[in-house]
């Protein structure tokens, strides 16, 4: 809480420790938390950090809305997400692994009785099936089984606590190249720039008969667009250098997420986010983990998948593909959306080419991290990039 008043100052002062504090809700206890002991109090957080986010669909406790929960009673973690910080914060990676990928889940603590038998392996399952076998941890336990990563933080939130974190982050602004229709998340956007908060923000999140090839693959595709857009606005306008900003949003996530343990110091958060404040946009990668269909309704990882493991692994930022980005039938789009009625169209910015470095500029005691080029089957973009959401019409589903 001191930490929080430091940093604060005037704008928000000992009034956000007090109410930081009258926040908290206990934590999950993820298995890794003796990694911790060194976290500073303020500044931002010493070495590399692995956060683990999970999209959680249960119905429960969020009204009307989102069908009916003694019906729809599945508690899946259909968004699965791996936050990568580099170790020394030159470069970081978001990977999102599809819902229906297979995984073998490793034996995990049994949440209904931790002190018990272990929960036994599983193989060959859906990963988004792995929240509701063994909470959060098993997921995290399945996470790092599969990329060979050791996992130290961990959040899971539902439907409205992603509205308020939007809510909490001031709103984003979208592309979408083609307008956006689904009856199944009532999200209805015109081409254009739309700017997307509370509820919208989390149509625009969940829908995935509304883009793309109205696949999951397309939803997590529209969702990179997403979180680039946020990932810009957060660096642009100064959010992770105002205390008052992000103590809103460290509120909002105690208020509305499942936190292992880790995250409950809300120092700790404002540690991270301060970590990724000088990070160059085209260093945040988006990166959809590698499948092919397997035949039977899932998706199964592809050799490309080690190659993204081996970059977490190793810490190296990743470079690629430009054209095998292009043209997928899931993915976003370069496309610019059409100006609104009566504006001129928008001229893209020539891009400049950055000056060569001056002979012994460089530190020596930091090498530049070698740039690992992804095969051509794995797709994404980095946050400098403003791609378009590929929106799909009723009439084209």
């Amino acid at each position: 809480m001191l930490g929080v008043v430091l940093v604060s100052g005037s704008a928000v002062g000992a009034y956000a420790a007090w109410d930081l504090a009258n926040t908290i809700k206990p934590g999950v206890k993820l298995g890794n938390e003796e990694q911790l002991a060194n976290v500073p109090d303020i500044g931002a957080i010493d070495g590399g950090v692995n956060v683990l986010l999970i999209g959680n669909d249960s119905r429960e406790g969020q009204g009307e809305g989102f069908g009916d929960p003694d019906e729809e009673t599945a508690v899946l973690n259909d968004v699965t997400m791996l936050f990568h910080i580099a170790q020394d914060h030159s470069h970081a990676s978001v990977i999102s692994f599809p819902r229906d990928m297979v995984v073998d889940v490793p034996e995990c603590v049994d949440p209904e009785d931790p002190g018990g038998d272990p929960l036994w392996e599983l193989y060959d399952v859906k990963i988004n099936s792995v929240l509701s076998w063994g909470g959060m941890p098993c997921v995290a336990r399945t996470v790092e089984e599969l990329t060979g990563t050791s996992i130290q933080f961990a959040g899971s939130v539902q439907f409205l606590g992603v509205a308020a974190l939007s809510e909490a982050i001031g709103g984003v602004e979208v592309c979408v190249a083609e307008p956006i229709e689904d009856e199944h998340t009532d999200l209805y956007l015109p081409a254009g720039m739309n700017e997307l908060k509370g509820l919208p923000a989390l149509q625009f999140l969940r829908t995935r008969h509304g883009v793309g090839d109205g696949s999951d693959l397309g939803r997590i595709s529209n969702q990179q667009v997403f979180l680039s857009a946020l990932a810009r606005k957060v660096q642009n306008d100064g959010t992770l250098s105002d205390p008052s900003k992000l103590y809103g949003i460290a509120k909002a996530a105690l208020q509305n997420m499942e936190l292992s343990e880790g995250l409950l110091d809300p120092t700790t958060m404002i540690s991270i986010a301060l970590a990724l404040k000088d990070v160059d946009l085209s260093k945040i990668q988006f990166i959809q983990y590698p499948t092919v269909g397997n035949g039977s309704g899932g998706q199964a990882p592809t050799e490309s998948a080690e190659v993204v493991n081996l970059a977490l692994q190793q810490d190296k930022p990743v470079v690629f593909d430009a054209e095998a980005q292009q043209d997928v039938s899931f993915g976003s789009t370069v496309t610019p959306a059409p100006p609104a009625e009566g504006e001129a169209p928008v001229e893209e910015a020539p891009v400049e080419e950055e000056a060569p470095a001056e002979a012994g500029a460089a530190d020596p005691a930091v090498p530049t991290p070698t740039e690992e080029a992804l095969p051509s089957d794995v797709y994404g973009q980095t946050a400098a990039e403003e791609r378009c959401s590929a929106g799909r019409t009723l009439e084209d589903q």
